[in-house]
């Protein structure tokens, strides 16, 4: 049996493997009774809700996953990708139109097996506990819109990808590493001003008590002028949340309407301080270093199979069949297991950053206890699972849970109050 196949195949079942025990470990963690810490904050009737809404999430996830994971590896038993190259073909097309034929069909092909899950999810069980606003038309937009940009950005760095690979096959990797970076840092800069207003309307925070107390925490910690901006996000979701955005001058930070409606001053402020401490800390421009990295690595790893018969042989291609488009795409199921790996790394790396911003906020800003709060708030208003399973955390949690957060909020705040077991982040 080819090696290959069988490395391909065992990776797609390990990964869908623990991604499903992770999912049942935390079914069977879920607890009936109120956490201390949310005593007055959560209601029984209300708790009850949110383990209802983990278990319906969590099933439809296992279904969507257990669906796109059959279909993967029927494809791949049944000669599905010879069998589409062999479509575009056809034509008699050169290289790079043929190689984005190949592409887009795999990525329309995958769109339209996700998109009854998405529909299902948004229009059924996020409707059922009172969290979706999204119209069909909305809907229909957002889908458009995504499948444009995925047309216009991803069909033009592809296009280089395979002239590169074509025109130099061995300095192609070094090319194309530097290729992405150069888009990602464009991004970066210009998501904030042309790729996010296409889905969502960034209003300037107005004048008030919120953005007087934001800017003069700000201006107390010689923080960098950035833009402060409300997000509708009621379109979509009754759902709230916070985050920064960009990098420079497209800095900004982004507070949902939903945010603004549910949080005191003191509590738009402190969530605004951790979003100020990833900052402070270096966060972005880690992320983005190791982004750069591991992309250098992959493109080193995939200019080493290039065109590789056997590779090509796993998916049922004759050996005179091999080309540098479907190169990229079979060399995505080979890269599973390292893939897996650097996402369960990044995201331990994610969390303890958390647990820094948090810090910073205790340190930095008045009322830090109002961050607190906010967590508390947003927790209940989100339904968010209070008691995730450990296995669960490390496979797929970019932050801590909300317990453990608030217990390091609490002893750093007050060094003698008890902590709970330490997260699998520290």
């Amino acid at each position: 049996m080819n090696g290959y196949l069988v490395i391909i195949v065992g990776a797609l079942l390990v990964r869908f493997g623990v991604d499903s025990v992770a999912a049942w470990l935390n079914l069977g963690h879920v607890h009936t009774d109120v956490p201390d810490e949310f005593e007055g904050v959560y209601d029984r009737q209300r708790y009850a809700t949110s383990q209802r809404y983990l278990r319906e999430t969590t099933r439809l996830g296992l279904l969507n996953d257990t669906c796109s994971t059959l279909i993967q590896l029927a494809l791949i038993l049944a000669g599905g990708f010879y069998l589409l190259d062999a479509l575009v073909r056809r034509p008699g097309l050169a290289t790079i139109p043929t190689g984005l034929l190949f592409a887009g069909a795999l990525a329309l092909f995958f769109m339209l097996i996700e998109l009854p899950f998405s529909i299902y999810s948004t229009f059924v069980l996020e409707a059922r506990y009172g969290f979706n606003r999204t119209t069909p038309r909305t809907f229909i937009l957002d889908f458009l819109k995504g499948a444009l940009l995925a047309v216009i950005l991803g069909g033009a760095l592809l296009a280089a990808v395979i002239w590169l690979f074509q025109s130099w096959p061995t300095q192609a990797w070094w090319m194309v590493w530097t290729l992405l970076v150069s888009v990602q840092v464009v991004l970066v800069f210009l998501s904030p001003y042309i790729i996010m207003p296409l889905f969502n309307t960034f209003t300037p925070l107005p004048d008030g008590e919120v953005k007087e107390a934001i800017l003069q925490y700000a201006a107390s910690q010689s923080f960098p002028n950035a833009g402060i901006f409300t997000m509708d996000g009621s379109r979509r979701s009754s759902k709230s949340n916070a985050f920064f955005t960009g990098f420079g001058r497209s800095r900004r930070i982004v507070l949902f309407d939903t945010f603004l409606e549910r949080h005191t001053t003191s509590e738009v402020r402190a969530v605004v301080a951790h979003e100020m401490g990833h900052y402070k800390k270096g966060h972005i421009p880690s992320g983005m270093l190791r982004s750069v990295v591991t992309s250098g690595i992959s493109c080193f790893l995939l200019a080493c199979f290039i065109n590789n018969p056997d590779l090509f042989r796993a998916f049922g291609f004759p050996p005179e069949q091999v080309s540098v488009y479907a190169s990229l795409i079979l060399f995505g199921f080979l890269y599973t297991p390292i893939g897996m790996v650097l996402g369960i790394v990044e995201h331990a790396i994610s969390r303890r950053h958390e647990y820094e911003a948090d810090a910073y906020t205790v340190d930095t800003c008045p009322e830090p206890e109002a961050l607190i709060e906010a967590l508390k708030t947003l927790s209940v208003d989100n339904l968010s699972n209070l008691a995730p399973h450990p296995f669960k955390v490390a496979v797929s949690y970019s932050h801590p849970p909300v317990l453990y957060r608030i217990d390091a909020i609490r002893t750093r705040l007050s060094p003698t109050h008890p902590q709970r077991p330490a997260d699998l982040a520290h």
